[in-house]
């Protein structure tokens, strides 16, 4: 069982930087693939970056590549999302989500077994 608490979001203007941190318990945090995902007013959840537990790779959704950086601390169970040069697009609840599924990379909502309750991100004009 993992549980899984965001926090560090907010309102930011254009251009701006917003690092979002979860907090992760449960002894076996380090052999999950963890990963961000992103609810925008009116939208879907879609898939943000991901971090695979055994190798390392990351991966990104082509909007945010090169602006985010996803990256896990398993010592001390923390998952982190840093974002940089932030767009009014980028507004939506954002969600930290822990898979056991085997494979890379998991960019499928389905995928993940647990998920944090959503970090508010507000990306003004």
């Amino acid at each position: 069982q993992v549980q899984l608490v965001e926090s560090g979001g907010g309102l930011v203007q254009a251009g701006g930087s917003l690092r979002l941190s979860c907090a992760a318990s449960g002894r076996t945090f380090s052999s999950y693939t963890v990963g961000w995902f992103r609810r925008a007013p009116g939208e879907e959840r879609e898939f943000v970056a991901t971090i695979s537990w055994s190798t390392g790779n990351t991966y990104y959704a082509d909007s945010v590549k090169g602006r985010f950086t996803i990256s896990r601390d398993n010592a001390k169970n923390m998952m982190y999302l840093q974002m940089n040069s932030l767009k009014p697009e980028d507004t939506a609840v954002y969600y930290c989500g822990a898979s056991r599924a085997v494979g890379e990379p998991l960019m499928f909502q389905r995928l993940y077994d647990y998920w944090g309750q959503g970090a508010q991100v507000a990306v003004s004009s």
